[in-house]
């Protein structure tokens, strides 16, 4: 059994988090005024950009760990390219960030397009945790494309937990964060409370008091982070680990038991395990167990957090798996 007052409060910084958390709104709010005006939000990062073969693996590749990147294939000489380009540019704007537009010529950079396996242009794929996926060729219709784009939009967040670019602040933006005295947030006291509660092994009180948070303000980052947290060590406070262990160990194809293995490899730290544990249990299963390992590695992302260089490669290996 695991003891109660065991405590996650180093695996993640609440505090960074929290900042972090800060600058997503500030970004939400930079796309709601961007999607308002038409116009792509002002910030250092591109939403439609020219990509060569020397720079496809940071420009798309590891991009797409954090935001899904629509390929526009195109060409000088192709006359339907010329329609289709500035209405995916203007797209991209209007969708403010959940999505990113790289351009590539065809003409010079024949070896991606021989990659791709394009048969003819214009042609339009993406790129989510690294992984192409053909959407469309032609100069297809708006409406048609604005289909496929909430598509690519809404499987990268629920497949993959991929919500968009975020929005650099400026350098001047950072200094006066930086100056600027943070004030005392509404939930500040109910966080602190929780925190303890968590650390304190009163998990119930925890997860009462993160989703008390949750209910007036869904997307705390803080409060997701500790709910995640707190319903982790509930779920393997009484397990038994040696039986866990040797229950998974002997019984490969049991989603059920890879899932509580992958939890008790995360509360000891083991976190590629219990990530590469639960990519193993969606490649084998099908239905239900699938959706079940994935939801549980998607949770367990949400403890880690995002940024995390483990995270991100988890979520590649799941698109290898899922596509």
């Amino acid at each position: 059994m695991q003891p109660r007052n065991m405590s996650m409060s180093g695996v993640v910084d609440l505090a960074a988090l929290k900042a972090a958390g800060e600058a997503k709104q500030k970004a939400e709010q930079a796309r709601a005024e961007a999607a308002r005006t038409g116009q792509a939000p002002a910030s250092g990062a591109r939403l439609v950009f020219d990509v060569d073969e020397a720079g496809f693996q940071q420009d798309v590749l590891q991009r797409s760990t954090e935001v899904p990147v629509v390929i526009d294939f195109w060409a000088e000489w192709c006359e339907p390219c010329k329609q289709l380009g500035p209405l995916l540019e203007r797209l991209a704007g209007e969708y403010a960030g959940k999505f990113v537009l790289a351009k590539i010529d065809v003409d010079a950079n024949q070896m991606l397009f021989q990659q791709f396996g394009v048969q003819g242009i214009p042609a339009v794929f993406a790129v989510v945790a690294g992984q192409p996926i053909p959407l469309f060729q032609g100069a297809a219709p708006e409406a048609q494309i604005r289909q496929v784009l909430d598509q690519l939009v809404q499987a990268a967040e629920q497949q993959f937990g991929i919500v968009g670019a975020p929005v650099e602040p400026s350098a001047a933006d950072e200094q006066e964060q930086a100056e600027a005295p943070v004030p005392a947030g509404p939930y500040d006291a109910v966080l602190e409370a929780a925190n303890q509660a968590l650390d304190s092994g009163d998990l119930g009180g925890a997860i009462q008091a993160y989703k008390n948070v949750l209910s007036d303000d869904p997307a705390n980052p803080e409060a997701k982070l500790g709910l995640a947290q707190a319903e982790l060590l509930r779920r393997v406070q009484d397990l038994d680990p040696q039986a866990v262990r040797k229950e998974a160990a002997e019984n490969p194809a049991d989603v059920p038991a890879q899932i509580r293995a992958a939890d008790l490899d995360l509360v000891g730290g083991h976190v590629e395990d219990a990530f590469g544990r639960l990519v193993d249990a969606v490649k084998r299963s099908a239905g239900d167990d699938r959706e079940a390992a994935r939801l549980r590695l998607l949770e367990l992302f949400e403890v880690i957090g995002a940024e995390d260089p483990r995270v991100t490669a988890a979520r590649t290996a799941l698109a290898r798996v899922l596509f």
